[in-house]
């Protein structure tokens, strides 16, 4: 399998944003896409559906037979929920139910996938302070339940499911930032015009981020590129705290001042808008080392120019 090959890619759960974004770049690559998702299949120019219920095997089981690459989870429950725990107990069920039916799907198969790419998240590490995190850092054992525990038997279900692959490459994915379908910039954006967007609960704690062209262009690499193994961080080499973050959107929006947010404002106001307090209150800082040491060149590395050009595409 080389990039220059003509190559069958499913995307599981791939009608998401995600998803999308990475399935007209495949199809513009002149790759043959199939994105297995909730909606009615239907064939398209370059590309087909097909629909499953996520919980069970049936015919889309045949796309992936004889398939190169399968690329599972661009989709899935939203983070973006409060922390109850139903809300957690779907998160996990979302994440390690799929992942685990997948891998039930190859047993049968006549061909295998060389390679399944998996979306995880650096959640995994839930808050960690200033401690520099990279690939050979140990995920957290300890931490908020929906991002440490979700994510630890989300990347277990896929060792399980996904030894019989040749190549297994597992993406850890930052914060997104940018593109029409960015709500949390959306939001942070509208709370900057307000004069609410200062710092959460003193602004110290760090976010890694990535812009999405970024994201758009490792995703891509992670299907093409037979280089691509293993475990890898998507996310910028410059990590900010929070009151950096907070500042950039207020600049894109013209704004000198934000109020800041208590601690407890912001854990109420969270479970108020139905959100987890977790997202904005823990922090990590992670650093894409694996990336950085193959050459990889990021477009976007300043917070403040990916903001604004963030803000531009929602407005």
């Amino acid at each position: 399998m080389t990039q220059e090959q003509s190559l069958k890619v499913v995307l599981v759960g791939g009608s998401g944003f995600l998803g999308n974004r990475l399935r007209v770049d495949l199809v513009t690559g002149g790759h043959d896409v199939v994105v297995v998702g909730r909606s009615p299949g239907q064939n398209h120019v370059g590309w087909k559906s097909v629909q499953w219920d996520a919980a069970a095997l049936g015919p889309w089981v045949d796309e992936i037979d004889g398939a190169d690459v399968v690329v599972v989870h661009l989709a899935g429950k939203r983070v973006d929920c409060r922390p109850t725990r139903t809300n957690i107990d779907e998160l996990i069920t979302s994440r390690e139910g799929t992942v685990r039916l997948v891998g039930s799907a190859l047993a049968d198969l006549r061909r295998q996938p060389r390679r399944w790419v998996q979306l995880s998240s650096l959640a995994i590490f839930g808050g960690s302070g200033d401690e520099i995190i990279t690939e050979e850092t140990e995920p957290a054992r300890d931490g908020p339940r929906q991002q440490v525990e979700v994510c630890r038997r989300w990347e277990a279900a896929f060792r399980d499911a996904a030894s019989p692959i040749e190549q297994r490459v597992l993406l850890r994915p930052a914060v997104g930032i940018g593109g029409s379908g960015d709500p949390a910039t959306r939001q942070l954006a509208r709370l900057a015009r307000l004069g609410l967007a200062g710092p959460v609960a003193g602004g110290n704690q760090w976010v890694s981020w990535i812009a999405m062209t970024d994201l758009s262009d490792l995703l891509l690499r992670s299907v093409v590129d037979p280089v691509m193994d293993g475990l890898y961080h998507l996310a910028a080499p410059t990590p900010v705290r929070n009151a950096e973050l907070m500042a950039a959107y207020r600049e894109a929006v013209s704004r000198s001042f934000g109020i800041p947010t208590p601690k407890m404002v912001a854990t109420i106001g969270a479970w108020l808008l139905g959100s987890d307090p977790a997202l904005a209150l823990t922090g990590r800082r992670c650093i894409p080392a694996r990336l950085l040491a193959e050459g990889h060149t990021f477009r976007s590395t300043n917070i403040g120019d990916t903001v604004r050009s963030a803000v531009e595409a929602t407005s």
